[in-house]
Parts: structure tokens; sequence; C-alpha cells
């Protein structure tokens, strides 16, 4: 960088900030703003289209990062996501899903984002740029080695994301680095590196639009594979799903039919004799055993549906 700035207080920032493709300046886009309103959302739509192709050249990664984060949350690790502004709430958002869907425990998958939770509505100056606050942030949560801690950077070099990954690093965490440029630090760092390059945006520099798509999409990766691999689902139903309202308990029904194809009576009297639980009341009605004997039999199998119908069919020798 040439000029009367060259050596001001962000020319190392902007330097950086040049060499990034979800920086870049598109010069055929200089004009948008001029585009009929109709013309401008098929040129965003377009580059959100681009998304999908983009994840899965990650997927090998992807799926690398799943099966090491399975295994560790199957013996009661964690799995914690790091990020700020737009990747901070897409992680929390992510880990806010998870307890009414899979049944979770709120602490077993979680969301930090720089500046704590009020920077979810209202950004927080600073909080981004301190690697120490990361480490603050997890040592509050006493991260260990059955642990998962995932950084999340569009640009793949803000400190707060580096810092979680660096310090669940030396507590022997598994570490996963989500950014969307090539060659990023935050990639190198972490022991699984996922770089979902999704170019310059539509606006210079907004990645809450490609960039944060292309992060929602990772985490729904990372976060539904690993329940359906820690027995969360049954096929493609919820069955740990959580029915903590009208909807969820119309849904739970709906899945206990699917699973079983049973009529609605045999349905409602397997809900109360499990208080609820939809994969208890899945074996109950297709393995034929009562309320308690599916309760020990699901724990015996770690959750597993699929084995512990197995074990309820098996005849006793």
């Amino acid at each position: 960088m040439t000029g009367p700035y060259a050596d001001g207080p962000y020319a190392v920032l902007r330097a950086q900030l040049d060499t990034l493709t979800t920086e870049a300046f598109r010069p055929e886009l200089a004009e948008i703003d001029r585009l009929s309103t109709l013309d401008i959302a098929r040129t965003m739509n377009a580059e959100d289209a681009r998304v999908p192709a983009a994840v899965a050249a990650q997927l090998p990664r992807i799926a690398a990062a799943i099966d090491a984060i399975a295994p560790r949350m199957a013996r009661g690790g964690r799995l914690v996501y790091a990020g700020a502004g737009t990747a901070g709430r897409m992680g929390v958002l992510d880990a806010s899903e998870c307890p009414p869907t899979f049944n979770t425990d709120p602490a077993q998958v979680v969301g930090l984002i720089a500046g704590g939770p009020g920077a979810m509505v209202r950004s927080v100056e600073g909080a981004e740029d301190s690697k120490e606050l990361a480490a603050e942030d997890l040592t509050a949560l006493d991260v260990g080695a059955d642990d998962t801690v995932i950084g999340v950077s569009a640009s793949g070099r803000t400190p707060y994301a580096i810092g979680a990954v660096e310090h669940a690093r030396t507590r022997g965490a598994l570490t996963v680095g989500l950014s969307c440029n090539a060659g990023s630090a935050l990639a190198a760092a972490a022991e699984h590196g996922i770089e979902v390059v999704t170019g310059p945006e539509l606006l210079t520099g907004s990645t809450r639009l490609k960039a944060g798509t292309a992060q929602k999409l990772v985490l729904n990766l990372i976060s539904t594979i690993t329940m359906i691999r820690l027995g969360k689902t049954y096929g493609n139903l919820m069955v740990d799903l959580r029915a903590s309202n009208e909807k969820l308990r119309a849904r739970s029904r709906r899945i206990v039919a699917l699973a079983t194809g049973a009529p609605d009576e045999e349905i409602e009297a397997a809900l109360d004799a499990t208080g609820g639980e939809v994969k208890q009341a899945v074996l109950v009605l297709l393995g034929g055993v009562d309320g308690p004997a599916a309760a020990e039999l699901l724990t015996a199998a770690h959750g597993h549906l699929r084995e512990a119908l197995a074990s309820a069919r098996t005849p006793a020798p």
C-alpha cells in the first residue's frame, strides 16, 4: 500500500484484507445500485447459488472432522463453536437449535461469540481482536481432551477464533478451523482445517452474505451428522426430539407414527408409558416391551435405537 496512510495504525490490517478473497472488490458490480430491484435480486441469487459447490469441495475434510468429533462426544465431550460477529452468531444459532432438535443438554453444544451474549444483537467493539478473551471464555468452560472447539471466521484471520483454537490445543481438545479463504491462519492453527472458498461478496467485504451462508451449511453438516452418529435419529426421523410446545408435541406423534405405523391410540399409550419420550415410545411399539424396559435397553445401547431394537427382538437364551 502506498500513500499518506501507508505507515498508519491500520496499514498492516489493510494489507492483510487486500489479500483476502472474501474482501476482494468486484468492479463489474460497481454500478449494481443502478440496476432494477429484480436484476439485483437475480444477481444476488446467482451468487448464493455458488455456495453449495464450494461446500461440496470440502466434504472430505468435513467428514473427517465429524468422524473425529463423534467418538469424543460419545464419551461425554462437548462441541464448542467460537467466533466473532456473523461467524459467532452462526455458532450460537446452531448450538441453540440442538436441544430442541436432538434433546441434547444445553451444555453439550455451546456457542461462544466474542463479546458475550450481548454481541448477538449488537457489535461489541474490539472483542474479535482479542485472543486472550477467547482463552478466558474457554477456561470458563474448562475445556478438556474429549471436547471439540471449532473456530469460525470468514477471513480466517480473526484473533478471537484463532485464539480459541490455539488455547483448545493446549488443553488437548480436538480443534477445527472453518474459514472462507484459502491458506488461512485459522485452518493452519487447527488439526482439521476447512476452507470453503466462496469468493468475493456482492457487497465488498460483507461476509454475512455468501460466507455466512457457507458457515451455516457447514455447521448444519457437522452438528446434524454428529448427532446421527450418536444415535439421535432413527433413519431420518428425529426420535430424540424434545416436545416443548404444541407443534413439537404434534410432531412427536407424527414421528412415532412414521416409525411404527401404529394407530393413534397405541401411539398415545406408548407415549404415556414413556413420559412422552419419542425414542422410548418407538421401542415400546416395535420391540414389544414396556416403558421401563425400553429405557433400560436404550441405556445399554448408549441411546442407539436400532441397537436397542435388536436386543429387544433377540430371544433370551
